[in-house]
């Protein structure tokens, strides 16, 4: 077996692992599980009652729900799978299920697109729920493409597999292209080396560098020359950033996936949106409308008929059937309208697999924030590849991955973190970064990019008037200790929290508050831990004791580092949350998600931590080192005493 085959089926190994671990982990929350467990895991939604329903895109049934116990934790995401269920005294009832893809959640409700075509009658019941599913068809697409490359039946996927992990070297012609006055040299490098590729490019693009108006750039060019292109990324999120900047850009992009996956602002360049916009779309309407009267018409006639009324019912089945075969040539053709006017197909990495796509090849696949899919998923839209791009930062956030073994025997590795390390002379760096301010882009510059990135000139203006770029608070010997909390076994640190708020509130009145409004300057609080962040927000949006924050609601965001990929804010206050005896820091030590968080700020910069604690991981040590050097350290002492 030659190595490029090992390596391929240790990744689909792997793979069935972690689908394992994530099965193991959902049946543990989920199965023989009391409906108040289920409840407190957050998996679950008891009681609900039905809001309102109505049609929506592609004449899909929503229906917004309520949860009537709002003290309930929630895991419930839009884009996840959903199943509606009664409960008869105390338990879910087998019969009255059905089941629906989340396009929204609030706090206390969702907006479901069922899988019905009318609101079921016992969804009228007072005892209604919700579960959430486990998707294991993503598992399946997955595991399909990893077989199909270890064993590729066309030429070009055998040549790319060889050429992205095997020894074969990319090609690349030497052709001219006129640089865009819109980008900035490293940029129009990166397009250079995509037009240039024969096989294969890669844009590392870290935070503030414009990746994405890169990539757009490269995927105009792209289609300036008709060709055919297919442009993916692993979450609905990112896919949806990129349509709309595409659309925007006068680019004809089809949307392709499940239409309550899809962000609202575009769900017009969806399949079914084009549908409902086409102009032979009345027509398809009238058959449907057709089809469903001679149904009608026939079902009057009962058993116990006479030749007469047989041969009418046998006259009106064989009309539907007509119709049927109609309204299918019809839709057929409206598909293949809007295809022919297509010039990007956009979907997930998972949604490529689409039966919309089936049969067909693209002249250039881009694929988006590539370094957050998993190697397995990445492979399904380069089936379809003649030559693929890859944009991302591999220094950034990795895959989320359930099982641990997995993890730690490469299944966080992704595809594109391979092909930047086997083949750099592939990659192109965007060195020019426009967020942050020199002193906050410096700690990340030297430690994770080899000290290449430059400030652009307008960072010069990001700054607060009187106010230091950088600040450690240093909590060590302040008696703050980090516990679990009891649900989630998350970690939390209430004293820190407590403190950050206090300090946020007096740094915002010291800047001034009426200037935070007038500029409409942002504010971030980061937290690595979910139960610290629903500590912050506690705090600050339901208690009475910051007033100045409360009123500060619609410039505030409060999350974990996953929930900042890819933002910004002016001002960016982290609480890191671990203070214990023991020197123990969990995830914290994964520097890739540090180097995400830190690298958030625009104009200043706060870190709220133990340095007893952090300093132990040289990381830690080294951006404390970072913030004395800068003048930026402070004691929390300093403030408990005044």
């Amino acid at each position: 077996m030659d190595k490029v085959t090992e390596e391929l089926k240790k990744g689909l190994k792997l793979l069935k692992q972690e689908w394992q671990e994530d099965l193991a982990q959902y049946k543990k929350k989920f199965l023989n599980t009391s409906l108040a467990d289920k409840k407190k895991e957050g998996i679950t939604w008891h009681p609900i009652q039905v809001k309102k329903t109505k049609i929506g895109m592609g004449e899909r049934l929503l229906v917004e729900i309520e949860k009537l116990d709002q003290s309930q934790n929630s895991s419930f995401h839009s884009g996840k799978s959903v199943a509606f269920f009664s409960t008869q005294d105390g338990y879910a009832s087998s019969e009255n299920r059905v089941n629906g893809v989340i396009n929204q959640v609030k706090k206390d409700s969702m907006i479901v697109t069922l899988q019905a075509d009318e609101l079921p009658d016992w969804m009228d019941s007072s005892r209604l729920g919700v579960d959430l599913l486990f998707d294991e068809a993503s598992y399946r697409e997955m595991e399909f493409a990893l077989k199909k490359v270890i064993s590729p039946e066309n030429q070009r996927l055998k040549e790319l597999r060889e050429i992205l992990i095997g020894d074969r070297a990319a090609a690349f012609s030497d052709l001219s292209r006129r640089a865009s006055e819109h980008l900035n040299f490293s940029q129009n490098q990166a397009c250079q080396k995509i037009a240039n590729a024969k096989d294969v490019a890669i844009i590392h693009g870290p935070p503030g560098t414009g990746k994405t108006t890169t990539l757009i750039r490269a995927i105009s060019e792209a289609t300036d020359k008709g060709l055919s292109v297919l442009v993916c990324a692993p979450s609905n999120a990112a896919v949806d950033l990129l349509v709309e900047k595409l659309t925007d850009s006068g680019i004809s992009t089809l949307r392709l996936g499940h239409p309550a996956r899809v962000e609202e602002k575009i769900l017009n360049q969806t399949l079914d949106a084009k549908t409902a916009n086409h102009e032979s779309y009345r027509d398809l309407k009238k058959l449907r409308k057709d089809i469903n009267q001679y149904l009608k018409l026939a079902k009057q006639y009962k058993r116990n008929f006479g030749p007469e009324e047989r041969r009418q019912r046998k006259l009106l089945f064989d009309e539907v059937g007509r119709i049927r075969e109609a309204a299918k040539h019809l839709e057929e053709y409206i598909s293949f309208d809007i295809f022919q006017k297509t010039q990007v197909f956009a979907s997930t990495l998972v949604g490529a697999s689409s039966h919309h796509l089936r049969g067909m090849t693209f002249d250039v696949v881009f694929i988006d924030e590539a370094a957050q899919g998993l190697e397995a998923a990445t492979w399904i839209p380069i089936l379809k590849a003649k030559k693929v791009v890859f944009a991302g930062d591999h220094l950034q956030l990795p895959p989320t991955i359930k099982s641990f073994e997995a993890a730690k025997e490469g299944l966080a590795i992704t595809l594109m973190e391979k092909v930047i390390q086997r083949k750099p002379l592939v990659a192109e760096l965007l060195q020019m970064q426009y967020r942050m301010k020199a002193e906050i882009m410096g700690f990340s510059n030297e430690y994770f990019y080899g000290g290449k990135l430059l400030a652009a000139e307008n960072t010069k203006q990001h700054f607060f008037e009187d106010e230091s770029i950088l600040e450690w608070i240093d909590t060590a010997g302040a008696g703050y200790t980090d516990r679990q909390e009891e649900e989630s076994l998350s970690t939390f640190n209430p004293e820190e929290a407590l403190f950050a708020c206090k300090y946020l509130n007096e740094l915002i009145k010291r800047i001034g508050i009426s200037k935070f409004k007038e500029n409409g300057w942002t504010i971030g609080l980061i937290a690595p831990y979910s139960a610290q962040v629903r500590h912050l927000r506690s705090l600050i949006f339901e208690s009475f004791d910051f007033p100045n924050l409360k009123a500060f609601a619609d410039l505030i965001t409060i999350d974990t580092v996953d929930g900042f990929q890819g933002q910004e804010r002016d001002l960016m206050l982290i609480s890191l949350t671990r203070s214990n005896e023991r020197g123990e820091i969990g995830f914290l030590a994964d520097e890739r998600r540090m180097n995400v968080a830190i690298t958030r700020a625009k104009r200043k910069l706060v870190l709220i931590g133990d340095s007893s604690t952090l300093a132990v991981n040289p990381f830690f040590d080294s951006l404390l080192g970072y913030f004395e050097e800068k003048g930026g350290y402070r004691s929390v002492w300093e403030f408990l005493v005044n």
